[in-house]
């Protein structure tokens, strides 16, 4: 059986297959946007008075307050988590924070424990306990179909559920709420049980109509007094904070999610030849890369992809860290890098492929020794490449886009557009021992 490092094809090999192709020189663009962030300071004040909008009449005095909170890539958690908890202890109540993150963390109790701690979530940081298990508890079933509804044992014991979460685009359906409070709580409080029964029905009933119903299921037979839900805009600062209670619950949650759709970042060109990501991850998107950026969904459940952009062809370089090589979503890629298939964890990406049933997801794109080589591999099979007029974009990974290197093409685009301003005149792409020698770009940096 071969293993990880046979599976790259050499530089040498890809050059010679693809013969003579010439490589367009690159330049930096910088995407003009108009954002209104929360001061840091200001942060943990929004989140508390967010808290104390909420449904609390019918909780006892020193009641236990169950906190929902880990999805993964979201600004500032640690901060208004721990401002949650602080107002709820002023407001009189018990706090204890529970993941509500489905099968991630190798869908254990001790794994997702983890992984809020490496959000930045502890006992130590947010001042409170994190009770931590795969345990549900099942607390109905929908009226039609009768799909059962489960819930985290510790949070149904609760006498009050308080979920915290981004409301944002999902890489996988198009509906009046996807990813969110409702999502969180249908899905994440699930854990693995939940999240397998909702992706199972999903092949047959789509998400866009089972989470509402679960949702409203899940808020007619728990104590949820509402949730705290975050919008982030394009450079992922957190934008608003903002309390919803059950009696509004699904129709705010649209709404912020129509904001959320009018400042997502996207890629600013429509029509693509090729696009390098240096990494993707499940801290980016829970595809790894976010769909509704490379307008690709070849793996969702009964949903179409987006109309734009048009890719012809992606080369991804890496895993970030925080993946923990989880490489959901490795297949929207049409090449990888040797760092991709030496990083690729099988156990949590087979995981999270069987919970959300979709294995195809996973399945492995060729890979290539070196950068030369997954530039020269993708240019090689999109017909004939003229380097002056070719369109390349290459960016940190579909969260950071702020700031990208672009072809020659693209730079001149980018000049007459007030939405994109340029950074950098284009120069040869340069390599070195066959990787970029230009480094990784950030929003921030």
């Amino acid at each position: 059986m071969a293993d990880r490092d046979e599976l790259a094809v050499p530089e040498e090999t890809v050059v010679e297959a693809c013969g003579e192709t010439p490589l367009p020189a690159m330049g930096v663009i910088e995407q003009v946007w108009e954002t209104d962030p929360i001061p840091s300071d200001e942060l943990a004040t929004r989140a508390g008075d967010a808290v104390e909008s909420l449904a609390f009449e019918d909780v006892p005095a020193g009641g236990e307050v169950a906190v929902g909170a880990g999805s993964r890539g979201i600004a500032n958690l640690a901060t208004i988590v721990s401002a949650v908890v602080t107002r709820l202890e002023d407001m009189g109540y018990e706090p204890f924070v529970f993941p509500a993150m489905g099968s991630h963390g190798g869908a254990t109790g001790e794994g997702q424990r983890e992984m809020l701690n490496e959000l930045g979530v502890s006992e130590e940081t947010v001042g409170c306990e994190i009770r931590s298990s795969m345990d549900v508890v099942r607390v109905g079933e929908t009226p039609e179909r009768g799909v059962p509804v489960v819930a985290d044992a510790n949070a149904a014991a609760a006498d009050a559920i308080l979920p915290i979460n981004r409301v944002k685009p999902h890489t996988d359906f198009d509906g009046d709420v996807e990813s969110g409070l409702s999502k969180m709580m249908v899905i994440g409080m699930g854990k693995q049980r939940g999240a397998k029964i909702a992706h199972e029905w999903a092949l047959n009933w789509s998400f866009r109509n089972m989470i509402p119903e679960i949702t409203d299921r899940l808020l007619d037979s728990l104590p949820i007094v509402g949730g705290v839900a975050l919008v982030e805009d394009q450079h992922d600062e957190t934008t608003i904070i903002e309390g919803i209670r059950p009696d509004g619950f699904l129709d705010r949650e649209a709404e912020l999610l129509e904001t959320a759709y009018d400042i997502m970042p996207t890629l600013p060109f429509d029509d693509l030849d090729v696009v390098v990501f240096d990494e993707q991850g499940k801290d980016i998107s829970g595809q790894g890369m976010d769909t509704n950026v490379i307008g690709r969904r070849p793996f969702a459940i009964n949903e179409p992809e987006p109309d734009l952009p048009d890719i012809k062809r992606i080369y991804t370089r890496g895993l970030t860290d925080a993946t923990h090589g989880n490489a959901m979503g490795v297949g929207s890629a049409d090449f990888v890098h040797a760092n991709v298939a030496a990083e690729l964890a099988s156990a949590p990406t087979l995981i999270n492929a069987i919970t959300a049933s979709t294995t195809r997801g996973v399945r492995l794109p060729p890979v290539v020794e070196t950068d030369r080589a997954g530039v020269v591999a993708a240019l090689s099979t999109i017909g004939v490449v003229d380097p002056e007029g070719v369109r390349v974009l290459r960016a940190p990974d579909t969260m950071h886009l702020g700031r990208l290197y672009a072809s020659s093409a693209l730079v001149e685009a980018a000049r007459d557009r007030d939405d994109l301003r340029v950074v950098e005149e284009p120069t040869p792409m340069a390599f070195e021992d066959g990787a970029f020698a230009a480094p990784s770009l950030h929003d921030d940096d």
